[in-house]
């Protein structure tokens, strides 16, 4: 029997970024997207960087995003899951969005069946083989004693070096559609390979910014989500079919 409800992703929102004017307007046209789901959203991926930049105290958590977190909460309090990827931007999530909106926290990629299908979820930093300035890079954010020295910031200071090293990533320096060839993209490389000793139905992955759905092999079907920058896509599975859509933001401001 077919599953009642559809599953949502949704990839790089970048809430609060420091590189764009419009964070405000951005929030509250995501904000529009989850109540626009709510009614038939059966499990909710948000699959990395939906806060552009998050680092959490013991007793101190980012100002602001309430609109989101408190949505979030309110899909969680109604028994829908809702997974949390951690992406480059927002790896320092701890205990604070499980304990108040719900979520379940994912570090790594996940391999899940969905619906009858498997898929391998990631936020995709860290996949791409060539990318090896980067893969260094992130053992040394993940690394627990680097985690321990940032957290002993005061709180002002460590969001002013988090939002200054964020205003100067990828968000900050994307590369035009025009120029993006999804076949060469270390990501897609990656996933070719895996498909070769495990066999899925479908890849899903964010960070690159980009849109793309793309069949590999006649069998696997490779998804870049795009963000909530300029493009407002998303993905959505129904059992049957995957499909990548836009919110329409400009009838929702």
């Amino acid at each position: 029997m077919k599953e009642k409800g559809k599953i949502y992703f949704v990839s790089d929102v970048h809430l609060g970024a420091p590189a764009l004017n419009n964070n405000r307007e951005r929030e509250r046209i995501f904000a529009q997207w989850l109540d626009e789901i709510k009614d038939d959203v059966s499990e909710l991926f948000l699959m990395g960087d939906i806060f552009d930049f998050w680092h959490e105290y013991k007793k101190v958590a980012p100002r602001g995003f309430t609109r989101i977190i408190g949505r979030i909460g309110d899909l969680s309090d109604r028994g829908i899951p809702v997974h949390f990827f951690t992406g480059n931007h927002d790896l320092w999530v701890y205990d604070y969005l499980p304990e108040e909106a719900g979520v379940v926290v994912h570090r790594e990629e996940i391999i899940k069946e969905l619906k009858g299908k498997k898929f391998f979820l990631a936020h995709g930093d860290g996949l791409d083989a060539e990318d090896v300035g980067y893969r260094r890079l992130k053992r040394i954010f993940t690394n627990k004693t680097m985690q321990w020295l940032f957290a002993r910031l005061h709180p002002n200071a460590a969001l002013a070096l988090g939002h200054g090293w964020s205003k100067k990533s990828r968000i900050a320096k994307m590369g035009t559609d025009e120029n993006f060839k999804v076949k060469e993209d270390g990501m897609y490389k990656f996933a070719e390979e895996y498909f070769q000793k495990d066999p899925v139905d479908y890849f899903i992955f964010g960070h690159r910014h980009q849109m793309a759905k793309e069949k590999m092999n006649n069998k696997a079907t490779f998804v870049l989500l795009g963000d909530w920058i300029n493009k407002f896509s998303y993905g959505v599975f129904d059992g049957e079919k995957f499909e990548l859509k836009r919110f329409n933001a400009k009838a929702k401001v």
